[in-house]
């Protein structure tokens, strides 16, 4: 018989009929006993992945498997128990001292030198142990008397010992999706001994998800909702095998609920009058405010309460409009707690005129929609907004994150949300008070950051890699286009680069409130919503590139009301014509359409204006298109680090030889090319103007650094002209320039413009 503490924690659960005496739950009696009944973690157990052979091989080195709850650390360790040859103790950190891990030693000692044996040692909740503790366990670890298996739900890299991480492999286990719950609640329901397969149970339509997606990832949670919903719904328990079970939507939220609200404010008189007051507040009428603050008191209401009222309504109803509603509020119950009655109903009357009379703005209530999506779904933090302090080399957290107060509005376009909630909006900024006047900015930056967040290396719907950006300090990274392509939408300037682009294409076009406008190519509606601006009583339809952006722009434009969203539709340029125009949005007539970046992206720009001249022969049309060839250059940025002489020269001539290559495809076509695209297509109906626009930016010393690697083009082709001191000479200028201010940064566009055919 094994010792105590020896596998018995795996061992085989007890049936699951309740005349065997006391059963275990059914999480604990569906533990899966091998790899085959093991639910989720795909990317660690997954066929052909390391572990997986491991367990398989009997060849297991020391793990930590960290995770949340219920994602299956501990069912891991026992499938581990059940395919091991090893001998296999468990210990839980929370009730073992350094006596037991001694003794643990000992035993494993004994087994080694007698019976050569290894043993594997499970320690649950690991970071439990403080540092003596997990200090002991080290040597043994080292020689190979234990292979550790230890479990934590809290970051290993932190609150493990670092000599323990270093000397295993750690594997992050995720929360399970809604699939794999719904599989290990399919397979308890299927299981004849452990779980419910002796019964026939039926779910009323949405019961069953309603577990699943309540349970937050957990399958342990899951489990016992479906045990009490389950149970509960037949009496008496069990019944014969055989019997029909049904489990209703009302047994299923009983069986896993949310915290229950703070307090029920049905049934007390007094709420009444409160909610006429506060609904006076929000109707900005301070007459009837005055009136049931009045009655309130008069009535032997706390004044208090109302005051307590009042700061809720300060952030509900009034909010961003004007900040100090709330300020006003609390300094008037703080003076009433000092004055009392009946010399206090001066500051209530102050508190109730000032939210009355102050501009109003729910803006706030966006919380609740935030939290209901916390609620619907476990989404994972981005990595690059991880605690990077921890353990950055152990994950790569915090790679990527862009620190705004390194730039010059203290702002940088990045994602924050997690990459299921993209695109998702909660706040809508009123248009009245201080709110109403930082809701420009704010949209703005908000449009900017969504076109941002694209993703790295993402292509058109022709299959091919758009080109680097034309503003990005560096197209050629070593980490080849799509990496280049990524920092230059990631990059902390590009919202004030777009932004340029953007304003430049509407001052061109001027569009009529009223007009029609079609955006091209759509890249999220980045277009789209300055039209919608702009043509208040007009109509904006967006040709999206395919269906994943598509959706983005209906998102995105969930926030506006019905009537003011834009129509949108899957249609690429590639499938651009009158009739797709007419069954996609109803109509196929536009007063103007507007484009931006989408020649670069295309191998023929000729045939993409051709297209677009067929499907729209009535139309203004107007495109913006950034010119690599002819935007900032390095030798423009050292000169401004102080570089000058016979080296400042050379290496300007230096660039205008390089960007003038025809063999380098990605920097896009020059002006001229397009200017010759534009003549050939549609019987001359487009023209080509040039701008010369520049934009505020920021460099950063790895921008340079990259823009300067040996294993880019430019880079290969300056170290065949230039000698490595003057290189260094270079860099330290470049370098010298970015590190002292942003710099107004040229940006080289063309206007391509298409008249109406006659």
């Amino acid at each position: 018989m094994p010792r105590k503490g020896e596998d018995e924690l795996f061992s085989a659960p007890s049936p699951g009929a309740p005349e065997a005496g006391g059963r275990e739950p059914l999480a604990s009696r569906m533990r899966p006993r091998s790899l085959d009944e093991f639910v989720g973690q795909e990317h660690i157990v997954g066929p052909g992945r390391l572990l997986r052979r491991a367990i398989q091989k009997d060849q297991l080195s020391s793990i930590i498997l960290s995770g949340p709850p219920g994602t299956g650390k501990t069912t891991l360790a026992r499938v581990i128990a059940n395919s091991t040859s090893s001998r296999f103790v468990t210990l839980n950190a929370v009730l073992a001292g350094v006596a037991d891990i001694r003794a643990a030693i000992e035993e494993a000692k004994r087994h080694r030198e007698l019976y050569d044996r290894k043993t594997i040692l499970f320690v649950d909740e690991v970071h439990r142990w403080n540092k003596a503790q997990q200090d002991a366990l080290l040597p043994w670890v080292e020689n190979g008397t234990f292979v550790l298996i230890g479990a934590t739900t809290e970051n290993p890299f932190f609150e493990v010992n670092r000599a323990l991480v270093s000397r295993s492999r750690v594997f992050q286990l995720a929360s399970l999706g809604e699939a794999d719950l719904r599989r290990a609640a399919e397979a308890a329901l299927r299981d004849p001994e452990r779980g419910y397969g002796r019964w026939k149970v039926s779910f009323e339509e949405g019961a069953l998800e309603h577990l699943v997606g309540t349970a937050d990832g957990d399958a342990r949670s899951l489990l016992n909702a479906l045990e009490l919903a389950v149970e509960t719904s037949a009496e008496p328990w069990p019944p014969a095998d055989g019997s029909e079970i049904r489990v209703g939507m009302a047994a299923a939220e009983e069986s896993i609920q949310k915290r229950a609200v703070l307090y029920d404010k049905d049934g007390d008189y007094h709420y009444d009058a409160a909610s006429a007051f506060i609904k006076s507040l929000r109707g900005s009428d301070p007459d009837a405010a005055l009136y049931w603050l009045a009655r309130m008191v008069y009535a032997g209401e706390d004044p208090r309460f109302a005051f307590r009222r009042m700061m809720i309504s300060a952030c509900e109803d009034v909010g961003l409009a004007d900040p100090e509603a709330l300020r006003v509020v609390v300094s008037c119950a703080e003076a009433f707690d000092r004055v009392g009655l009946p010399e206090g109903q001066y500051f209530l009357t102050q508190a109730a005129l000032y939210l009355a009379t102050a501009p109003k703005s729910n803006s706030s209530l966006g919380y609740f929609d935030a939290l209901k999506s916390v609620e619907a779904e476990a989404a994972e933090v981005p990595d690059h907004l991880k605690d990077a302090n921890r353990d950055a080399k152990g994950f790569g957290h915090g790679e990527g994150y862009l620190y705004p107060h390194a730039y010059r509005e203290h702002w940088a376009a990045q994602q924050y949300l997690p990459d299921s909630l993209r695109g998702r909006v909660f706040y809508q900024p009123g248009s009245l008070g201080l709110e109403g006047e930082r809701r420009g900015l704010v949209l703005e930056r908000r449009e900017a950051q969504l076109l941002s967040a694209v993703g790295e290396g993402k292509e058109g719907e022709t299959g091919a890699a758009a080109p680097p950006s034309a503003a990005a300090a560096s197209p050629w990274s070593s980490g080849g286009e799509a990496k280049a392509t990524w920092r230059s939408r990631a990059e902390s300037s590009a919202p004030a680069r777009l932004s340029a682009l953007r304003r430049a294409l509407f001052e061109a076009a001027r569009p009529g409130r009223g007009d029609r406008v079609l955006i091209l190519d759509s890249r999220e509606g980045y277009l789209a919503w300055e039209a919608l601006r702009r043509c208040p009583e007009g109509t904006v339809a967006v040709a999206a590139l395919g269906e994943e952006e598509r959706l983005l722009v209906e998102q995105y434009a969930a926030t506006l009301q019905e009537i003011e969203r834009p129509l949108s539709a899957a249609l690429p340029l590639e499938a651009l014509s009158a009739a797709a125009l007419e069954a996609a949005f109803g109509f196929a007539s536009f007063e103007l359409a507007l484009g931006m970046g989408m020649l670069l992206r295309r191998p023929d720009p000729a045939a993409a204006l051709e297209r677009v001249a067929a499907a729209l022969p009535r139309s203004r049309i107007l495109l913006v298109e950034a010119l690599p060839r002819e935007g900032g250059r390095l030798s423009a940025l050292a000169a401004a680090g102080g570089l000058e002489g016979e080296l400042a020269v050379r290496l300007a001539h230096f660039e205008s030889g390089f960007y003038a290559r025809s063999d380098l495809p990605a920097l896009g076509p020059g002006f001229d090319e397009l200017a010759a695209a534009a003549a050939q297509s549609a019987g001359g109906r487009f023209s080509l103007e040039r701008l010369s626009l520049s934009y505020s930016r920021r460099f950063s010393r790895e921008e340079i650094e990259a823009w300067l690697a040996p294993s880019s083009p430019y880079g290969a082709a300056l170290g065949e002209v230039f000698a490595p001191g003057e290189l260094a000479r270079v860099a330290g200028s470049a370098a010298a320039a970015a590190g002292r201010r942003a710099i107004d940064w040229p940006l080289g566009a063309a206007l391509v413009l298409g008249r109406p055919a006659s």
